[in-house]
């Protein structure tokens, strides 16, 4: 007859296979509970995610709301979200609002669904006169929560860019899947155009394609028609020509008095498509910049006499390591304006750097 004590151990055993059964069965559902709560989860943030017809949607109604002078019909994550204004900050509803009358004909969106950014190049009207904006919009949940926009007030440019009707097809177009370039060096390949420019000695390494032409406020500054008068030559020029293709431009030298490009901002990443957005500084020191030398040894002095800085938006389609088209809008600041958006040092660093507000 079994002793006491070995009955009680085997109902000990008993129990400890009840206790881990029942654990086992407790961890089950805990399991299922929190794989069906992340499966919630994951629909919810599908929900509240901004695909990039939805970014475009919000642009269209940021839009719409600011030519309507009403910031409620904008989705607006709050009153109170950063807002600045060539680099200004602003309440909503102040600046642009006050004087916006309607919108014009121009429209180019640059949709990052990764980043949560839109970009959109396009014409208005102020006060009747049109006039040029880049705004960048921060969307999360599909709220903005934070509104950049540079105002180029060039009714020449807004005309242009209206007579050109719509945007260049490149713009447009899908990079085929087995051709895109990574994120990064999309960014890359855009920064080597501010680097060469900066630097300028007419020697580096410029990643222009046989196609890139680049047009500013809306007028080509590459490849420009001559109009009958005689092409300059980029190797006896003592300045640039907006008839020159981008390399000439850059194997020319001839751009050293841009003395600076800095707070190089990449806004925006169409990854898609290839496009790249970066709102940068172009700094004239009207100093030590104004003179140099070409690449062959010749001495040149050229450039702006007074200090003073051009506030730029610039779109770039990179595809297969190369630049080909560019787009930019840009305004003339006090020399050495902050952007509203970076520290000081940033602001004056000539670094990559990417928006996280």
């Amino acid at each position: 007859m079994p002793s006491a004590f070995a009955h009680a151990r085997r109902l000990g055993k008993g129990e400890g296979r009840m206790r881990a059964q029942l654990f086992v069965l407790i961890v089950a559902l805990a399991w299922g509970t929190a794989a069906s709560s992340s499966a919630q989860s994951d629909r919810d943030r599908e929900k509240e995610r901004c695909d990039r017809d939805c970014l475009i949607g919000i642009s269209e109604q940021y839009l719409d709301a600011l030519a309507a002078k009403d910031p409620k019909k904008a989705p607006l994550a709050g009153s109170n979200i950063r807002n600045t204004e060539n680099g200004q900050r602003l309440l909503i509803g102040d600046g642009l609002w006050n004087s916006i009358t309607a919108r014009g004909t121009y429209k180019l969106h640059v949709a990052d669904p990764t980043s949560g950014q839109i970009v959109t190049f396009t014409t208005m009207r102020e006060n009747g006169t049109p006039l040029i904006l880049a705004v960048r919009l921060r969307v999360e949940k599909q709220r903005i929560t934070a509104v950049e926009t540079i105002v180029a007030r060039s009714e020449g440019g807004a005309k242009n860019l209206e007579t050109m009707g719509k945007p260049r097809e490149a713009f447009e177009r899908e990079t085929p899947p087995n051709e895109r370039m990574t994120r990064p060096d999309l960014v890359r390949t855009a920064n080597m155009y501010f680097s060469g420019m900066q630097l300028n000695d007419g020697k580096g390494k410029y990643p222009f394609a046989d196609d890139c032409n680049r047009i500013e406020n809306g007028a080509p500054t590459t490849n420009a028609p001559t109009n009958g008068k005689p092409r300059p030559d980029p190797k006896t020029a003592t300045g640039y020509s907006a008839m020159w293709s981008c390399r000439e431009q850059f194997e020319s030298g001839l751009i050293h008095f841009v003395s600076r490009i800095r707070d190089r901002r990449y806004v925006a990443v169409d990854h898609e498509r290839g496009l790249v957005v970066a709102f940068a500084f172009f700094d004239h020191d009207a100093g030590p910049s104004r003179s140099f030398k070409t690449p062959d040894g010749r001495p040149v002095v050229g450039g702006p006499v007074q200090p003073w800085t051009w506030m730029i938006a610039e779109l770039f389609k990179v595809e297969g390591g190369q630049l080909h088209e560019i787009e930019a809008i840009l305004e003339r600041v006090p020399y050495g304006m902050p952007s509203g958006w970076s520290s000081w040092e940033e602001g004056m660093s000539d670094k990559i750097q990417f928006p996280i507000k």
